[in-house]
């Protein structure tokens, strides 16, 4: 490696389809420290959400040169890391062309991720697609949630595996058609995605509902799982908060919505009028509110969990990772203890039900340890 290529570019990232650009809100380093892959470099607000940008290299910061709460479009590089004997003037150029590019708005646009649907018992399912690597991980989201609820994960993955992140019946892109709504059904439609996709080998990812989700797809063809991710599932004990999902499913304005969302968070202050706006526009939709109501049939047994996935999890034999914020409102980790035994259970701190939004590193290190195998 030259001493030029020993520079690397820490850019802002795509966190999901929609995303053109981002605020640095903090930097949590300064230059001169070195840091390792996967150490917290700045915190980054987008229109959906504030995340936390990880270092994808070690070395130490030579150069910061994106300003706090400085708009940076999407691939633009905001920081230099390089190991300490990368002489001073190199990296000074270095910087001055990437100040230079951003004062000029000419940043290479990202692509992000690529879209695609396929047919699967006569529905239309959405996905969206990043990395090319060997092996491939599916990223299932829960209830009302949509393939945009990765957005923190599916990149940093996307470096070690071929990450699909899809919309289940009823939400995001997908046909909003959920039949009966039961589990096997939605099951039925992961597994059928797979086929489509000629892929006989998957590690699956499911938060809420689709923990449930991913577990039935297991139980019903275990020899495709490579193993499971399950952050925050719905099917584990008996703790549920139905009057949020009633709330959810009911709820006809953003002043209706919005208390009803500060449960999914550890920090109220994620519900942003956007994400209201957004979900209340994907409320609107014609099929979904029938779709909610649907699965809340599935989700809910009066004011009880609706679901056995610890039942299903015993046709599985794989490995199994478990994520679960001890700040969960919508399904408490007191619920883990169902787990206890047969999987590996990570508590998060400062994370609630959106574990994987607020601190998604934690689901990162899940996968990526299941990977490594």
């Amino acid at each position: 490696m030259s001493t030029e290529d020993a520079i690397a570019k820490v850019t802002m990232p795509k966190w999901g389809l929609s995303m053109k650009s981002g605020k640095i809100t903090g930097w949590l380093v300064a230059e001169g420290d070195e840091v390792a892959e996967g150490d917290e470099l700045a915190d980054i607000d987008t229109d959906k959400i504030t995340g936390v940008l990880e270092s994808s290299e070690s070395g130490v910061v030579r150069r910061i040169i994106a300003e706090t709460n400085e708009d940076v479009p999407v691939g633009g590089t905001i920081a230099l890391i390089a190991p300490a004997h990368v002489p001073e003037e190199l990296v000074d150029e270095a910087a001055r062309a990437a100040r230079e590019e951003l004062d000029s708005g000419a940043v290479e646009e990202v692509a992000g991720p690529a879209l695609g649907t396929v047919q699967v018992d006569g529905r239309t399912l959405s996905y969206a697609t990043l990395g090319t690597a060997e092996e491939t991980v599916l990223l299932v989201h829960g209830y009302g949630g949509d393939k945009n609820s990765w957005l923190f994960v599916q990149e940093p993955l996307s470096t070690r595996a071929t990450v699909h992140a899809i919309d289940l019946p009823g939400h995001g892109d997908s046909t909003k058609d959920v039949g009966d709504g039961s589990l096997d059904t939605l099951a039925g439609a992961l597994l059928g995605f797979l086929r489509q996709q000629g892929i006989e080998r998957v590690h699956l990812v499911g938060h809420s509902l689709g923990g449930a989700v991913v577990t039935a797809a297991a139980a019903r063809e275990p020899g495709k799982i490579a193993s499971l991710t399950l952050v925050a599932p719905a099917g584990y004990g008996d703790a549920i908060n139905a009057g949020y999902l009633r709330g959810f499913a009911t709820a006809s304005s953003r002043r209706e919505l919005k208390p009803h969302l500060v449960h999914l968070f550890a920090d109220p202050g994620q519900v942003t009028r956007q994400l209201a706006d957004d979900l209340m526009k994907f409320k609107r939709l014609d099929g979904v509110q029938q779709a909610l109501d649907s699965l809340l049939g599935t989700l809910l047994d009066g004011d009880r969990p609706g679901i056995d996935a610890a039942g299903l999890l015993q046709k599985f034999a794989g490995p199994v990772r478990v994520v679960w914020g001890r700040a969960d409102q919508v399904l408490p980790a007191a619920n883990a203890a169902a787990l206890e035994g047969r999987a590996q259970v990570t508590y998060v701190d400062d994370a609630g039900h959106m574990v994987h939004m607020e601190q998604p590193s934690a689901v990162v290190d899940a996968v990526t340890g299941v990977l490594d195998g």
